[in-house]
């Protein structure tokens, strides 16, 4: 039961908080860069896919050792964030023609923090509940 907890919380958290990075920064600054090459609508299940795998990624490599030794959460975390969404951005700068700096900077930024704050609320949250 405590990894379901540790799970949902940490997906609300992340899910909620993305939602609404996505809507008033990410969608204004993709669509001012790359517009034309944006999906509408969005496919939700590639985007579902993701937020579940990486989720439960972050809940195996870093939340649950956090929630039953005591290790490290915060800087593993930012590094998964790091890691995940530099690869994404960076790929993509590299690669595609109107990826802007900018672009890669702000999701960077964004995705590192989200991973390594939504690591932490789900551990809190978790033992708020489990005591």
């Amino acid at each position: 039961m405590t990894t379901f907890t540790l799970y949902a919380t940490t997906a609300a958290v992340f899910l909620i908080l993305d939602v609404i990075m996505l809507t008033l920064v990410m969608k204004p600054l993709f669509t001012r860069h790359i517009g034309p090459l944006l999906a509408e609508p969005i496919r939700i299940a590639p985007a579902a896919l993701f937020y579940l795998a990486y989720v439960a990624g972050l809940v195996y490599l870093v939340s649950m050792p956090a929630l039953k030794t005591g290790a490290p959460l915060i800087l593993p975390a930012l590094i998964i964030g790091l890691m995940a969404y530099g690869t994404y951005e960076f790929t993509s700068w590299s690669v595609m023609r109107d990826w802007q700096w900018q672009m890669v900077v702000t999701d960077v930024t964004w995705g590192s923090v989200l991973t390594a704050f939504s690591a932490w609320a789900g551990v809190t949250l978790t033992r708020m509940i489990h005591g």
